[in-house]
Protein backbone atom coordinates (compact mmCIF):
# COMPACT_ATOMS: atom_id res chain seq x y z
CA UNK A 1 0.00 0.00 0.00
CA UNK A 2 0.99 3.49 -0.87
CA UNK A 3 1.57 6.94 1.06
CA UNK A 4 -1.30 9.30 0.64
CA UNK A 5 0.34 11.94 -1.33
CA UNK A 6 0.72 14.96 0.39
CA UNK A 7 -1.76 18.05 -0.06
CA UNK A 8 0.01 21.10 -2.21
CA UNK A 9 0.28 24.45 -2.04
CA UNK A 10 -1.49 27.11 -3.84
CA UNK A 11 2.11 28.01 -5.49
CA UNK A 12 2.77 24.54 -6.06
CA UNK A 13 0.27 23.72 -8.17
CA UNK A 14 0.67 27.30 -10.22
CA UNK A 15 4.20 26.23 -10.82
CA UNK A 16 3.35 22.81 -12.18
CA UNK A 17 0.70 24.00 -14.03
CA UNK A 18 2.16 26.96 -15.71
CA UNK A 19 3.70 25.46 -18.64
CA UNK A 20 0.08 24.87 -20.05
CA UNK A 21 -0.08 28.09 -20.63
CA UNK A 22 3.06 27.89 -23.01
CA UNK A 23 1.40 24.52 -24.69
CA UNK A 24 -1.79 27.04 -25.20
CA UNK A 25 0.13 29.69 -27.15
CA UNK A 26 0.61 26.92 -29.79
CA UNK A 27 -3.26 25.29 -29.56
CA UNK A 28 -4.64 28.49 -29.51
CA UNK A 29 -2.67 29.74 -32.72
CA UNK A 30 -3.63 26.60 -34.47
CA UNK A 31 -6.78 26.97 -33.69
CA UNK A 32 -7.65 30.40 -34.87
CA UNK A 33 -5.47 30.80 -37.68
CA UNK A 34 -5.13 27.02 -39.44
CA UNK A 35 -8.00 27.78 -41.45
CA UNK A 36 -6.95 31.45 -42.76
CA UNK A 37 -3.47 29.65 -43.45
CA UNK A 38 -4.77 27.45 -45.78
CA UNK A 39 -7.54 29.01 -47.31
CA UNK A 40 -4.55 31.86 -48.29
CA UNK A 41 -2.60 29.47 -49.92
CA UNK A 42 -5.99 28.22 -52.02
CA UNK A 43 -7.69 25.51 -50.21
CA UNK A 44 -11.33 25.41 -50.64
CA UNK A 45 -14.00 25.49 -47.65
CA UNK A 46 -14.83 21.74 -48.44
CA UNK A 47 -11.06 20.86 -48.73
CA UNK A 48 -10.16 22.50 -45.37
CA UNK A 49 -11.49 19.47 -43.17
CA UNK A 50 -9.42 17.21 -45.13
CA UNK A 51 -6.54 19.27 -44.34
CA UNK A 52 -6.86 19.57 -40.18
CA UNK A 53 -6.88 15.80 -40.40
CA UNK A 54 -3.39 16.03 -39.71
CA UNK A 55 -4.17 17.52 -35.87
CA UNK A 56 -6.07 14.78 -35.07
CA UNK A 57 -4.16 11.69 -36.70
CA UNK A 58 -1.22 13.09 -34.61
CA UNK A 59 -2.66 13.20 -31.44
CA UNK A 60 -4.19 9.93 -31.49
CA UNK A 61 -0.40 8.14 -32.21
CA UNK A 62 1.55 10.14 -30.39
CA UNK A 63 -0.59 10.78 -26.75
CA UNK A 64 -1.26 7.09 -25.73
CA UNK A 65 2.73 6.48 -26.98
CA UNK A 66 4.36 9.17 -25.06
CA UNK A 67 2.24 8.11 -22.12
CA UNK A 68 2.77 4.66 -22.27
CA UNK A 69 6.80 5.59 -22.43
CA UNK A 70 6.30 8.43 -19.77
CA UNK A 71 5.34 6.21 -17.17
CA UNK A 72 8.51 4.12 -17.89
CA UNK A 73 11.02 6.90 -17.71
CA UNK A 74 12.76 8.10 -14.15
CA UNK A 75 15.50 10.08 -14.07
CA UNK A 76 16.92 11.48 -10.75
CA UNK A 77 17.03 14.82 -11.59
CA UNK A 78 14.57 15.57 -14.38
CA UNK A 79 11.90 12.78 -13.10
CA UNK A 80 9.62 11.05 -15.92
CA UNK A 81 7.00 13.67 -17.13
CA UNK A 82 9.58 16.80 -17.38
CA UNK A 83 11.72 15.67 -20.15
CA UNK A 84 8.93 15.06 -22.62
CA UNK A 85 7.87 18.54 -21.38
CA UNK A 86 11.09 19.89 -22.52
CA UNK A 87 11.98 17.38 -25.92
CA UNK A 88 8.41 18.74 -26.88
CA UNK A 89 8.56 22.23 -25.94
CA UNK A 90 11.66 22.69 -28.70
CA UNK A 91 10.04 20.57 -31.32
CA UNK A 92 6.95 22.58 -31.18
CA UNK A 93 8.50 26.16 -31.11
CA UNK A 94 10.13 25.22 -33.97
CA UNK A 95 7.23 24.26 -35.81
CA UNK A 96 5.32 27.50 -34.59
CA UNK A 97 8.41 28.80 -36.53
CA UNK A 98 8.27 27.19 -39.90
CA UNK A 99 4.04 26.84 -40.20
CA UNK A 100 3.15 30.54 -41.20
CA UNK A 101 6.46 30.57 -44.07
CA UNK A 102 4.59 27.60 -45.62
CA UNK A 103 4.85 28.09 -48.91
CA UNK A 104 2.21 25.55 -50.50
CA UNK A 105 -0.60 23.58 -49.09
CA UNK A 106 1.01 20.55 -48.90
CA UNK A 107 3.56 22.13 -46.47
CA UNK A 108 1.04 23.63 -44.61
CA UNK A 109 -0.81 20.05 -44.07
CA UNK A 110 2.86 18.80 -43.63
CA UNK A 111 3.56 21.62 -40.60
CA UNK A 112 0.36 20.65 -38.91
CA UNK A 113 0.84 16.94 -38.63
CA UNK A 114 4.88 18.57 -36.92
CA UNK A 115 2.96 21.12 -34.99
CA UNK A 116 0.50 18.87 -33.53
CA UNK A 117 2.63 16.40 -33.01
CA UNK A 118 5.32 18.33 -30.88
CA UNK A 119 2.49 20.03 -28.43
CA UNK A 120 1.22 16.63 -28.01
CA UNK A 121 4.28 15.30 -26.63
CA UNK A 122 4.36 17.94 -24.09
CA UNK A 123 0.93 18.09 -23.84
CA UNK A 124 0.15 14.62 -23.04
CA UNK A 125 2.53 14.28 -19.51
CA UNK A 126 0.90 17.39 -18.17
CA UNK A 127 -2.53 15.72 -17.75
CA UNK A 128 -0.44 12.87 -16.02
CA UNK A 129 1.69 14.79 -13.78
CA UNK A 130 -1.59 16.42 -12.25
CA UNK A 131 -2.19 12.70 -11.31
CA UNK A 132 0.80 11.92 -10.04
CA UNK A 133 1.22 15.31 -7.28
CA UNK A 134 -1.99 15.75 -6.24
CA UNK A 135 -4.29 13.58 -3.88
CA UNK A 136 -7.83 13.00 -5.34
CA UNK A 137 -9.10 15.89 -3.21
CA UNK A 138 -7.22 18.30 -5.32
CA UNK A 139 -7.54 16.83 -8.53
CA UNK A 140 -10.17 19.19 -9.23
CA UNK A 141 -8.24 22.40 -8.12
CA UNK A 142 -5.31 21.00 -10.48
CA UNK A 143 -7.20 20.09 -13.68
CA UNK A 144 -9.13 23.58 -13.02
CA UNK A 145 -5.54 25.46 -12.40
CA UNK A 146 -4.67 24.11 -15.43
CA UNK A 147 -7.76 25.35 -17.43
CA UNK A 148 -6.93 28.69 -15.90
CA UNK A 149 -3.39 28.98 -18.15
CA UNK A 150 -5.05 27.06 -21.32
CA UNK A 151 -7.36 30.38 -20.49
CA UNK A 152 -4.89 33.30 -20.11
CA UNK A 153 -2.58 31.51 -22.83
CA UNK A 154 -4.72 31.52 -25.50
CA UNK A 155 -6.39 34.76 -24.93
CA UNK A 156 -3.29 36.64 -25.70
CA UNK A 157 -2.17 34.12 -28.10
CA UNK A 158 -5.65 34.16 -30.42
CA UNK A 159 -5.92 38.25 -30.13
CA UNK A 160 -2.03 38.43 -31.38
CA UNK A 161 -2.89 39.05 -34.73
CA UNK A 162 -4.75 41.86 -33.64
CA UNK A 163 -2.71 43.26 -31.12
CA UNK A 164 0.17 43.46 -34.19
CA UNK A 165 -2.21 44.77 -36.51
CA UNK A 166 -3.06 47.51 -33.70
CA UNK A 167 0.56 48.39 -33.69
CA UNK A 168 0.92 48.60 -37.61
CA UNK A 169 2.11 45.12 -38.70
CA UNK A 170 0.65 44.34 -41.80
CA UNK A 171 -2.65 42.32 -41.81
CA UNK A 172 -2.33 41.71 -45.63
CA UNK A 173 -0.42 40.22 -47.98
CA UNK A 174 -0.34 39.50 -51.91
CA UNK A 175 -2.63 36.62 -52.94
CA UNK A 176 -1.34 33.29 -51.60
CA UNK A 177 0.79 34.98 -49.17
CA UNK A 178 0.40 34.78 -45.34
CA UNK A 179 0.20 38.69 -43.06
CA UNK A 180 3.29 39.32 -41.62
CA UNK A 181 0.37 39.74 -38.45
CA UNK A 182 0.15 35.99 -38.38
CA UNK A 183 3.99 35.07 -39.05
CA UNK A 184 4.81 37.39 -36.25
CA UNK A 185 2.15 35.82 -33.85
CA UNK A 186 3.86 32.74 -34.50
CA UNK A 187 7.21 33.80 -33.76
CA UNK A 188 6.06 35.36 -30.38
CA UNK A 189 4.13 32.05 -29.64
CA UNK A 190 7.69 30.13 -29.98
CA UNK A 191 8.72 32.00 -27.74
CA UNK A 192 6.11 31.75 -25.08
CA UNK A 193 6.02 27.93 -25.71
CA UNK A 194 9.02 27.13 -24.96
CA UNK A 195 9.47 29.76 -22.01
CA UNK A 196 6.80 28.92 -19.86
CA UNK A 197 7.47 25.09 -20.18
CA UNK A 198 10.75 25.61 -19.22
CA UNK A 199 9.56 27.37 -16.47
CA UNK A 200 8.14 24.64 -14.92
CA UNK A 201 10.57 22.24 -15.39
CA UNK A 202 12.82 23.72 -13.57
CA UNK A 203 10.63 25.09 -10.78
CA UNK A 204 8.63 21.32 -9.93
CA UNK A 205 9.90 18.14 -9.07
CA UNK A 206 8.38 14.34 -9.15
CA UNK A 207 7.92 11.65 -6.56
CA UNK A 208 9.85 8.77 -7.30
CA UNK A 209 7.35 6.17 -8.93
CA UNK A 210 6.82 2.96 -6.29
CA UNK A 211 6.79 0.66 -9.26
CA UNK A 212 9.54 1.56 -11.87
CA UNK A 213 8.50 0.00 -15.55
CA UNK A 214 11.97 -0.44 -18.08
CA UNK A 215 11.09 1.14 -21.21
CA UNK A 216 10.45 -1.19 -23.49
CA UNK A 217 9.91 0.67 -27.08
CA UNK A 218 8.04 2.70 -29.29
CA UNK A 219 6.69 -0.56 -31.04
CA UNK A 220 5.41 -2.18 -27.22
CA UNK A 221 3.60 1.59 -26.52
CA UNK A 222 1.80 1.21 -30.00
CA UNK A 223 0.65 -2.33 -29.37
CA UNK A 224 -0.60 -2.07 -25.55
CA UNK A 225 -1.76 1.32 -25.91
CA UNK A 226 -4.08 0.50 -28.79
CA UNK A 227 -5.14 -2.93 -26.31
CA UNK A 228 -6.04 -0.26 -23.84
CA UNK A 229 -8.79 -0.01 -25.30
CA UNK A 230 -10.24 -2.94 -23.39
CA UNK A 231 -8.90 -2.30 -20.03
CA UNK A 232 -10.65 0.96 -19.54
CA UNK A 233 -12.33 1.81 -16.16
CA UNK A 234 -15.56 1.72 -16.13
CA UNK A 235 -15.97 5.39 -16.01
CA UNK A 236 -13.73 5.62 -18.82
CA UNK A 237 -16.22 4.08 -20.84
CA UNK A 238 -19.43 6.39 -19.44
CA UNK A 239 -16.90 9.46 -20.53
CA UNK A 240 -16.01 8.37 -24.06
CA UNK A 241 -19.34 9.36 -25.22
CA UNK A 242 -19.55 12.34 -23.55
CA UNK A 243 -15.93 12.95 -25.00
CA UNK A 244 -16.91 12.09 -28.55
CA UNK A 245 -20.04 14.66 -29.16
CA UNK A 246 -18.26 16.90 -27.46
CA UNK A 247 -14.99 17.28 -29.36
CA UNK A 248 -16.96 16.82 -32.77
CA UNK A 249 -18.58 19.83 -31.83
CA UNK A 250 -15.64 22.09 -30.99
CA UNK A 251 -13.82 20.55 -34.39
CA UNK A 252 -16.83 22.13 -35.96
CA UNK A 253 -16.12 25.20 -34.60
CA UNK A 254 -12.65 25.48 -34.77
CA UNK A 255 -12.35 24.38 -38.80
CA UNK A 256 -15.18 26.61 -39.75
CA UNK A 257 -15.65 29.68 -37.63
CA UNK A 258 -13.35 31.67 -39.94
CA UNK A 259 -15.67 30.83 -42.96
CA UNK A 260 -18.69 31.39 -40.77
CA UNK A 261 -18.02 34.83 -39.24
CA UNK A 262 -16.17 36.38 -41.93
CA UNK A 263 -18.85 35.55 -44.69
CA UNK A 264 -22.11 35.57 -42.24
CA UNK A 265 -21.23 38.89 -40.60
CA UNK A 266 -18.43 40.80 -42.42
CA UNK A 267 -19.81 39.24 -45.79
CA UNK A 268 -16.86 38.88 -47.49
CA UNK A 269 -14.93 35.45 -49.28
CA UNK A 270 -11.69 37.23 -50.58
CA UNK A 271 -8.90 35.90 -48.72
CA UNK A 272 -6.83 39.31 -49.81
CA UNK A 273 -9.38 41.76 -49.01
CA UNK A 274 -9.14 43.83 -46.07
CA UNK A 275 -12.41 42.79 -44.98
CA UNK A 276 -11.73 39.08 -44.63
CA UNK A 277 -8.65 39.92 -42.75
CA UNK A 278 -10.65 42.19 -40.15
CA UNK A 279 -13.15 39.38 -40.24
CA UNK A 280 -10.27 36.89 -39.59
CA UNK A 281 -8.86 38.61 -36.90
CA UNK A 282 -12.08 39.51 -35.01
CA UNK A 283 -12.33 35.64 -35.21
CA UNK A 284 -9.08 35.67 -33.08
CA UNK A 285 -10.71 38.14 -31.08
CA UNK A 286 -13.73 36.03 -30.69
CA UNK A 287 -11.57 33.27 -29.44
CA UNK A 288 -9.85 34.95 -26.95
CA UNK A 289 -12.87 36.25 -25.23
CA UNK A 290 -14.63 32.45 -24.72
CA UNK A 291 -10.68 31.39 -23.26
CA UNK A 292 -10.73 34.50 -21.15
CA UNK A 293 -14.42 33.46 -20.01
CA UNK A 294 -13.04 30.15 -19.31
CA UNK A 295 -9.44 31.22 -17.50
CA UNK A 296 -12.29 33.50 -15.05
CA UNK A 297 -14.88 30.65 -14.72
CA UNK A 298 -12.10 27.76 -14.37
CA UNK A 299 -11.53 29.52 -10.73
CA UNK A 300 -15.17 28.89 -9.92
CA UNK A 301 -15.30 24.94 -10.87
CA UNK A 302 -13.86 23.73 -7.78
CA UNK A 303 -16.61 25.51 -5.69
CA UNK A 304 -19.82 24.74 -8.28
CA UNK A 305 -18.03 20.35 -8.22
CA UNK A 306 -18.16 20.46 -4.72
CA UNK A 307 -21.94 21.49 -4.31
CA UNK A 308 -23.29 20.52 -7.90
CA UNK A 309 -21.37 16.83 -8.25
CA UNK A 310 -18.53 17.20 -10.73
CA UNK A 311 -20.87 15.41 -13.60
CA UNK A 312 -23.93 18.14 -12.83
CA UNK A 313 -21.36 20.95 -13.32
CA UNK A 314 -20.31 19.43 -16.23
CA UNK A 315 -23.68 18.59 -17.86
CA UNK A 316 -24.59 22.51 -17.10
CA UNK A 317 -21.19 24.05 -18.78
CA UNK A 318 -21.57 21.87 -22.37
CA UNK A 319 -25.39 22.84 -22.49
CA UNK A 320 -24.53 26.58 -21.58
CA UNK A 321 -21.92 26.27 -24.70
CA UNK A 322 -23.93 24.35 -26.85
CA UNK A 323 -26.79 26.82 -26.95
CA UNK A 324 -23.83 29.83 -27.18
CA UNK A 325 -22.29 28.11 -30.23
CA UNK A 326 -25.73 27.42 -32.08
CA UNK A 327 -26.69 30.87 -31.34
CA UNK A 328 -24.67 32.12 -33.55
CA UNK A 329 -26.97 31.48 -36.46
CA UNK A 330 -28.86 34.44 -35.26
CA UNK A 331 -25.83 36.64 -34.77
CA UNK A 332 -26.42 40.19 -36.39
CA UNK A 333 -23.27 41.73 -35.54
CA UNK A 334 -19.60 41.07 -33.60
CA UNK A 335 -21.11 41.88 -30.07
CA UNK A 336 -23.60 38.92 -30.43
CA UNK A 337 -20.65 36.79 -31.84
CA UNK A 338 -18.53 38.38 -28.39
CA UNK A 339 -21.49 37.15 -26.21
CA UNK A 340 -22.02 33.53 -27.92
CA UNK A 341 -18.53 32.64 -27.39
CA UNK A 342 -18.66 33.98 -23.65
CA UNK A 343 -20.78 30.82 -23.38
CA UNK A 344 -18.67 28.56 -25.40
CA UNK A 345 -15.48 29.59 -23.18
CA UNK A 346 -17.76 28.31 -19.70
CA UNK A 347 -17.83 24.80 -21.33
CA UNK A 348 -14.62 25.10 -22.58
CA UNK A 349 -13.46 25.54 -18.64
CA UNK A 350 -15.42 22.31 -18.14
CA UNK A 351 -14.04 20.04 -20.68
CA UNK A 352 -10.55 20.94 -20.11
CA UNK A 353 -11.02 20.07 -16.21
CA UNK A 354 -13.86 17.76 -15.61
CA UNK A 355 -13.38 14.40 -17.34
CA UNK A 356 -10.01 14.42 -16.26
CA UNK A 357 -10.63 15.29 -12.74
CA UNK A 358 -13.54 12.63 -12.70
CA UNK A 359 -11.10 10.12 -14.71
CA UNK A 360 -7.48 10.56 -12.49
CA UNK A 361 -9.64 9.37 -8.96
CA UNK A 362 -10.08 6.09 -10.94
CA UNK A 363 -6.79 5.51 -12.15
CA UNK A 364 -3.69 3.16 -11.19
CA UNK A 365 -1.16 5.14 -9.99
CA UNK A 366 1.76 3.53 -12.15
CA UNK A 367 -0.53 3.43 -15.27
CA UNK A 368 -1.76 7.11 -15.30
CA UNK A 369 -0.03 8.44 -18.14
CA UNK A 370 -1.11 5.54 -20.16
CA UNK A 371 -4.71 5.58 -19.50
CA UNK A 372 -4.56 9.62 -19.84
CA UNK A 373 -3.14 8.62 -23.29
CA UNK A 374 -5.72 5.68 -23.94
CA UNK A 375 -8.66 8.89 -23.18
CA UNK A 376 -7.29 11.07 -25.92
CA UNK A 377 -8.63 8.40 -28.49
CA UNK A 378 -11.97 9.89 -27.65
CA UNK A 379 -10.64 13.28 -28.38
CA UNK A 380 -9.30 12.11 -31.61
CA UNK A 381 -11.56 9.68 -33.34
CA UNK A 382 -14.23 12.43 -33.34
CA UNK A 383 -11.88 14.87 -34.95
CA UNK A 384 -10.63 12.73 -37.51
CA UNK A 385 -14.70 11.28 -38.45
CA UNK A 386 -15.16 15.30 -39.18
CA UNK A 387 -12.35 15.92 -40.79
CA UNK A 388 -13.07 12.94 -43.12
CA UNK A 389 -16.87 13.50 -42.92
CA UNK A 390 -18.13 16.98 -42.93
CA UNK A 391 -16.69 17.51 -46.45
CA UNK A 392 -18.85 14.94 -48.37
CA UNK A 393 -21.59 15.76 -45.42
CA UNK A 394 -21.34 19.88 -46.86
CA UNK A 395 -21.09 18.90 -50.68
CA UNK A 396 -24.13 16.45 -50.45
CA UNK A 397 -26.25 18.32 -48.26
CA UNK A 398 -25.04 21.89 -49.63
CA UNK A 399 -24.32 22.91 -45.67
CA UNK A 400 -22.81 26.28 -45.26
CA UNK A 401 -19.87 27.20 -42.87
CA UNK A 402 -22.43 28.65 -40.61
CA UNK A 403 -24.49 25.70 -40.82
CA UNK A 404 -21.82 23.20 -39.13
CA UNK A 405 -20.90 25.68 -36.65
CA UNK A 406 -24.51 25.40 -35.63
CA UNK A 407 -24.76 21.44 -35.93
CA UNK A 408 -21.45 21.70 -33.51
CA UNK A 409 -22.98 23.19 -30.84
CA UNK A 410 -26.22 20.78 -31.05
CA UNK A 411 -23.24 18.38 -30.43
CA UNK A 412 -22.17 20.05 -27.22
CA UNK A 413 -25.55 19.72 -26.22
CA UNK A 414 -26.10 16.29 -26.74
CA UNK A 415 -22.63 15.25 -25.30
CA UNK A 416 -24.10 17.65 -21.86
CA UNK A 417 -27.34 14.83 -21.47
CA UNK A 418 -25.47 12.11 -21.74
CA UNK A 419 -23.14 12.82 -18.64
CA UNK A 420 -26.43 11.46 -17.09
CA UNK A 421 -24.62 8.34 -17.33
CA UNK A 422 -21.60 8.74 -15.45
CA UNK A 423 -21.69 7.74 -12.22
CA UNK A 424 -18.90 9.79 -9.77
CA UNK A 425 -17.76 8.64 -6.64
CA UNK A 426 -16.41 11.79 -5.57
CA UNK A 427 -17.85 14.91 -5.36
Amino acid sequence: MTAPKPRLSFWQIWNMSFGFMGIQFGFALQNANTSRIFSTLGANADEIPILWVAAPLTGLLVQPVIGYLSDRTWHPRWGRRRPFFFIGAVLASLALIAMPNSSSLWMAGLMLWVMDASINISMEPFRAFVGDMLPDDQNTSGFAMQSFFIGIGAIVASSLPAILTWWGVPNTASAGLVPDSVKWSYYLGAIAFFGCVLYTVLKTSEYPPHEHHEPTGILAGIRESFSGIFQMPEIMKQLAWVQFFTWFGLFCMWIYTTAAITGHVFGATDTSSDAYNRGANFVGIAFAVYNGVSAVFSLFLPFLAKNLGRTRTHLVCLVTGGLGLASLWFATGPVWVLVAMGGVGIAWASILSMPYALLASSLPAHRMGYFMGVFNFFIVIPQVCASLGLAPLMGGLGLTPMQVVVFGGLFLILAGLLTLRIRDEIH
